[in-house]
C-alpha cells in the first residue's frame, strides 16, 4: 500500500463552532495520537482526505510542523445525510510496526447449484500486519460450496507478513439453504371450498 501525502495543521481552538469553521472552509478536524505521545488536534484538508480514505486502511504521510508523521485512520465520522467527513481519529505509527486492523473479505466463484444463499458473518477479517504493508482487501473462493458449508478464518489465504488477530475457528462465510415461503391458509390451491 502506498502512502498517501496530505499537509495537515496543527489546532488551538476547540469546540462546535470552531469545528463549524473549520468544515466551512473544507477541512476535516482530527486528532493524532499513538505511541505514548500526547494528542494533537489537526486540521486536514477535507477533499484530499476524502481521496485517500477511498481505500479502507491508507496509510497517511501528514505533513504537520516540517516533520512528516505516518499515520492510519482510527475512526471517521461522517455526514449522515451527506456523507462528507465531519471528524477523523489517527494512529501514528512507525515503519516496520505491526498493527490490528480489518481487512475488508471479497468472495469469487459461484456456489453449488440449489438456490444457496452466502451470509458474510464477518465483512471485514480482523488481522495483524506491519503498518506499511496492509493488503487492501483478501479474496475468498466459494466455489461449489454448498447449504452448511462455512469458510473459517484458518481457511483464508493471508499474505506474507499477516496474521490472524480472530480465533482461527471463526466463521466469516456460510452457505445458507434458501427457504420455501408456504403459501398462506385459504390461498388458491385445494381445500378452498366455494
Amino acid at each position: 500500500m502506498s502512502e498517501v501525502k496530505i499537509s495537515a495543521e496543527t489546532r488551538s481552538e476547540f469546540g462546535k463552532g470552531a469545528a463549524r469553521r473549520i468544515r466551512r472552509e473544507n477541512k476535516v478536524p482530527g486528532v493524532l495520537y499513538g505511541h505514548g505521545t500526547d494528542s494533537v488536534h489537526v486540521t486536514l484538508p477535507g477533499h484530499d482526505l476524502m481521496m485517500a480514505l477511498k481505500t479502507s486502511n491508507a496509510l497517511l504521510a501528514l505533513e504537520l510542523d516540517g516533520k512528516t508523521e505516518l499515520a492510519i485512520p482510527k475512526a471517521v465520522q461522517r455526514d449522515p445525510l451527506k456523507g462528507f467527513i465531519v471528524h477523523v481519529d489517527l494512529l501514528l505509527v512507525n515503519r516496520g510496526e505491526q498493527v490490528n486492523v480489518e481487512i475488508p473479505v471479497n468472495t469469487e466463484g459461484e456456489l453449488a447449484a440449489g438456490g444457496n444463499l452466502l451470509e458474510h458473518v464477518l465483512n471485514a477479517l480482523p488481522v495483524e500486519a506491519e503498518a506499511t504493508h496492509i493488503p487492501e482487501s483478501l479474496t475468498v473462493s466459494v466455489q461449489g460450496l454448498g447449504a452448511g458449508d462455512a469458510v473459517l478464518a484458518k481457511d483464508i489465504p493471508l499474505p506474507k507478513g499477516v496474521t490472524l488477530a480472530v480465533e482461527a475457528d471463526t466463521v466469516v462465510l456460510q452457505v445458507l439453504s434458501a427457504q420455501a415461503e408456504e403459501p398462506a391458509a385459504g390461498e388458491g390451491g385445494e381445500g378452498t371450498e366455494a
